[in-house]
């Protein structure tokens, strides 16, 4: 599975068209499909920033919409016309009339969103399916595998947040720790916050705590020579899903939580949401563990 992350542009569906040529290319052809006209210019940067993602997702749509590029300061007739006052602008037009439209750069994820409006479902894009194909492979234990298909992704889109926690995630499973974190330094600040991030960050914390934990044995003696050593049990949380103990883990928390809610400042509760987002919002031990605390604490 190859991503071509740098294809060139479909010349059937992406073309620059004149003054002269806008009645056959834009008119006449949206009577067939959608077809986007992109005014632009030469010196306008937020123009050079939306050409790659406009043609890519273009070309992804697979004929289902068509671009034509105007370029305003060799034909200025058409966007007058139109009342463009701002580049890049983009028109939709369908059966020979514009129907909408957008300004300025926009993320991929907008663009293929506003085609979608146009004509429906695309389905998953390239980069889309090799994540699929990373994820099944995780699936079935092939970390090998997954490994190679992020690191295909990362080869055409060096900064997708997807990839580059799922190789700090292989790295931290495969206990490299500091191999990980330097997968979650290549992330954009303005991408920090992302669940996917978020929850590698969260387990690689949870990583070092319980490295210093030392062995299970010896946390459940001192808990069984005193059922009230809160910081044993909450230790010994730590360490068991270090060791993919997730319930037991729970149940520690829960009742740590249960015998002294406010005990090192909340710290039980504290750390059980911290799990959770480790574990990410639809495992199973998270979606139990969620609904423990929440009689516990509603009830």
């Amino acid at each position: 599975m190859l991503i071509n992350g740098d294809a060139a542009p479909d010349k059937g569906l992406i073309k620059d068209t004149t003054t002269q040529g806008f009645r056959q290319d834009v008119i006449a052809e949206s009577m067939n499909q959608p077809v986007l006209v992109d005014f632009w210019a030469p010196w306008c940067g937020p123009c050079k920033q939306l050409t790659p993602v406009i043609e890519k997702v273009v070309n992804e749509a697979g004929g289902k919409v068509k671009l034509v590029k105007m370029n305003i300061d060799e034909h200025p007739a058409i966007s007058g016309q139109l009342g463009i006052q701002s580049i890049p602008a983009v028109i939709a037009f369908q059966r020979g009339q514009p129907v909408d439209g957008f300004m300025g750069a926009q993320p991929e994820s907008q663009v293929k969103a506003f085609i979608e409006k146009l004509v429906g479902p695309m389905g998953p894009g390239p980069i889309e399916e090799v994540l699929a194909a990373a994820a099944e492979a995780l699936e079935a234990g092939d970390a090998a595998g997954a490994s190679e298909l992020y690191a295909e992704v990362l080869a055409a889109e060096p900064d997708n947040v997807a990839a580059i926690a799922g190789l700090a995630r292989l790295h931290l499973d495969g206990g490299d720790i500091e191999g990980a974190k330097g997968f979650l330094a290549m992330v954009p600040e303005a991408k920090a916050q992302d669940p996917a991030v978020a929850a590698v960050r969260a387990a690689i914390e949870l990583a070092e705590q319980a490295a210093s934990l030392g062995d299970t044995a010896e946390l459940e003696a001192r808990l069984a020579a005193n059922p009230k050593d809160h910081q044993a049990r909450f230790d010994l949380a730590l360490a068991l899903n270090a060791r993919d103990r997730r319930e037991e883990a729970v149940d520690h928390l829960i009742a740590l939580i249960k015998a002294d809610r406010k005990w090192n400042d909340d710290g039980a509760r504290k750390q059980l949401l911290q799990l959770f987002e480790a574990w990410g919002p639809m495992d199973e031990h998270s979606v139990a563990g969620r609904r423990k605390l929440s009689v516990l604490l509603f009830s």
